[in-house]
């Protein structure tokens, strides 16, 4: 009878002889089935006749996959999914039965799971930050319980070959972001964390209620700052401030959009303290990212938890890119509007996201070259002419859209495009000018704000802001820039930012060099311990850093999906969750209540 390493060796090599690159090429070739709820067999897994004949046992199991994997959608936005799931839930499923195969034939040293097989949350750190999923004493939860169970009866090993699965599926899908100061490659996936982060129907509607009210109020900020100026003449707000701000707009005095409507699309990035509120930390109006990471992951989620996502009652965002289209669509009169998405191009960070909204919209995907202003209306230019763009999603920024008016240098842009808008025969989302409410010094002001135009108290708070351009603020923030976290005003992505407590003497010393030669430019705020998540590491399951990206959408009314971008810091101790620095994502499960 053979040895124990001969029937490994044996088993092995018939695994290698299972049809898998087969059943593989043949999908990759018919990716792009006309119809897409085309589905393709497995009845091309088998192994090889002399091999069946001697463990018969084994066609159980395969037979078992086949069942499960009978019909597979074939559609470009599923296939590549269960392409990498089918093929690690196969090898899965090889390794129990090597398992099952020294059970029969009395190798009695695999009939037991070893420790790392089995996933153990004893050992899970949570103490000296908030966790969500797990309160102090170690207990999930109430509405963490099904996950926390969920993921014990996996073990590791499945867990880990559903991660590998999904990073392989991103790639498939193209889910990838570019990094400039990347030399070793632009393109990089923003890596999707297989554990979800959920959030109680409770919480979310306290959520939804504050940034209804947040977008609101500056809402009409934008159009007052523009236009009367009522709050600059009230002093809620030092004028010097707003009107210094490198993100106002000179050119959009006495501008007034359609329907009143600056801020159309808005991600707000919010925390969790250590005290469990949600703090608002700062808002995106002009261009925000994100958005299609959270759809697709979604999409890649809720096929690797289908029995959990269904059990928790998660609440859908499916129809984001219906209501973005309704949005832009009510902003114009015009029947069957021309909808176009203005990307600066195959080079740009989000250029996947441009691309994937463009499509889920069923709008044009454009550059500034592919546009024309004739007697100030914008045309696309096509093999057919020339046609009438009447709505423009822009994900350029204002200084880029129109060389005429903003950055003469620029070629990202369409001369002409802007005074096309201002005499309304084109739509721009977001409207320009519309980022001086996200300038992170008019940050500090925006419960006076709230309060000013609405008045209510802010129901979703500020994290404590100290603006260098003060004098008494300015002081506070030198003397204690070791325990401040420094950022500068019209900077994003993490960049232009000094986390004090983590910093060297000499990277503070520079940066209050730069603090006192433009103070207006600096906000600093006190290090906030971000809520953690239980995530999956090489080390195993620990808990990471994130934050909370909701989307708004304000058109006729405003609509905000029960999901977010959830960015986590996957480095170890790491509170810097941008993509750009090395963070990745998670999929946000909103509950029903």
């Amino acid at each position: 009878m053979p040895g124990k390493s001969e029937w490994l060796d044996e088993f092995d090599r018939a695994i290698h002889k299972l049809k898998i690159d087969v059943l593989v090429n043949q999908i990759e070739r018919e990716k792009g089935y006309p119809n897409p709820y085309d589905v393709f067999s497995t009845r091309d897994f088998v192994l090889d006749d002399k091999w069946s004949q001697r463990t018969k046992f084994v066609t159980f199991p395969l037979a078992h996959i086949h069942s499960y994997f009978r019909y597979v959608p074939c559609s470009p936005n599923f296939g590549a999914f269960h392409l990498e799931f089918l093929r690690f839930q196969l090898l899965f499923y090889l390794k129990k039965m090597k398992q099952l195969f020294f059970y029969i034939k009395g190798q009695n040293s695999f009939r037991k799971t070893t420790p790392m097989n089995k996933i153990n949350f004893d050992t899970y750190k949570n103490i000296g930050f908030h966790d969500e999923m797990f309160a102090e004493e170690g207990k999930a939860r109430p509405h963490c319980e099904l996950l926390k169970e969920h993921l014990e009866e996996m073990g590791w090993e499945k867990l880990n070959f559903l991660q590998h699965a999904t990073d392989r599926a991103q790639l498939s899908l193209g889910m990838t972001f570019n990094v400039y100061s990347d030399n070793q490659g632009i393109e990089r996936i923003l890596h999707l964390d297989i554990i979800p982060r959920i959030i109680s129907g409770k919480d979310w509607d306290i959520l939804e209620k504050g940034l209804t009210q947040r977008i609101v109020a500056l809402n009409m900020f934008i159009g007052d700052v523009y236009n009367e100026q009522k709050i600059l003449k009230d002093k809620i707000i030092p004028q010097e401030l707003v009107l210094s701000s490198a993100t106002y707009l000179k050119q959009c005095i006495g501008l007034k959009p359609p329907k009143n409507v600056w801020c159309h699309i808005t991600g707000s990035d919010l925390i969790r303290g250590d005290d469990g509120n949600f703090y608002v930390l700062e808002d995106n109006l002009r261009c925000p990212s994100g958005v299609s990471y959270m759809l697709e992951n979604r999409e890649i989620l809720k096929r690797t938890f289908p029995e959990l996502f269904e059990q928790l009652r998660v609440r859908p965002v499916y129809n984001y890119a219906h209501n973005l289209r309704d949005m832009l669509e009510s902003l114009t009169p015009i029947p069957g509007a021309t909808i176009a998405v203005l990307t600066p191009g195959i080079y740009n960070a989000a250029y996947f996201e441009h691309a994937y909204l463009a499509q889920q919209l069923g709008a044009e995907l454009v550059e500034g070259r592919d546009l024309v202003v004739e007697n100030d209306f914008v045309y696309m230019i096509t093999t057919k002419g020339l046609k009438k763009v009447d709505v423009i999603y822009r994900r350029v920024d204002d200084d880029y859209i129109d060389p005429l008016i903003f950055k003469k240098e620029s070629l990202l842009g369409t001369p002409g495009l802007f005074n096309a808008y201002r005499k309304g025969n084109v739509v721009l989302v977001n409207a320009p000018g519309a980022g001086v409410a996200d300038d992170k010094a008019i940050y500090a002001y925006v419960p006076r704000i709230i309060k000013y135009y609405l008045g209510e108290e802010a129901l979703l708070p500020n994290v404590k802001t100290y603006i260098c351009a003060e004098g008494s603020d300015l002081q506070y923030v030198v003397e204690n820039i070791d325990q401040l976290v420094v950022k500068q005003t019209d900077a994003s992505g993490g960049y232009g930012m000094l986390i004090g407590p983590k910093s060297t003497k000499s990277e503070r010393i520079e940066f209050i060099k730069k603090i006192k030669g433009r103070p207006r430019n600096y906000i600093a705020q006190p290090m906030i311990n971000l809520s953690r998540v239980p995530t999956l590491t090489e080390s195993g399951i620990e808990g990471r850093h994130v934050d909370l990206r909701p989307y708004i959408l304000y058109g006729k009314d405003i609509k905000i999906v029960p999901g977010a971008l959830t960015r986590v810091a996957l480095k170890k101790g790491s509170i810097v969750v941008n993509s750009s620095q090395g963070g990745g994502s998670k999929d946000t499960w909103v509950l029903d209540s």
